[in-house]
């Protein structure tokens, strides 16, 4: 199954929240609580993504330099070496990158443009789904055998 696949099963709104470099930390985290999500991709004056800022981000910004960390701009703490992935791209390399890597949140890119981004949280929804499809596959396979 591909990315853009997962997309549509999932019915992931194709909105994705995105932020400027030049915002402080403080209204990155405000707007990481109101819309309940983990990660705001960080995107230049031309929607070009430059980085991703996580709640780990925070937490490492304020283990660094107390609450007054939080006045800091997102581009000081944000992650600069974004992993992305594509729509044609498979689930499985999907699951491979978050786990071997450690992260939680894949920005999808059409070219340069940013599409998407997936969580794993997406991943464990699309998991479930495809469980409780095969359940009920082998549920009809076993009831059409008595």
């Amino acid at each position: 199954m591909t990315v853009k696949a997962l997309l549509a099963q999932i019915n992931t709104t194709n909105e994705v929240r995105t932020i400027g470099p030049k915002v402080k930390a403080e209204t990155a985290a405000a707007l990481l609580h109101e819309k309940g999500i983990g990660a705001l991709p960080v995107v230049d004056d031309k929607g070009k993504l430059i980085g991703i800022f996580s709640e780990r981000d925070i937490v490492a910004l304020v283990a660094r330099r107390g609450a007054a960390g939080l006045t800091a701009a997102v581009e000081e703490a944000m992650t600069k070496a974004v992993l992305t992935m594509t729509n044609n791209d498979s689930v499985k390399d999907l699951e491979r990158m978050m786990n071997s890597k450690k992260i939680r949140h894949i920005p999808i890119l059409e070219g340069d443009k940013l599409r998407a981004i997936v969580s794993i949280r997406d991943v464990v929804k699309y998991r479930l789904q495809s469980v409780e499809m095969e359940k009920n596959v082998l549920r009809d396979v076993a009831l059409a055998r008595t």
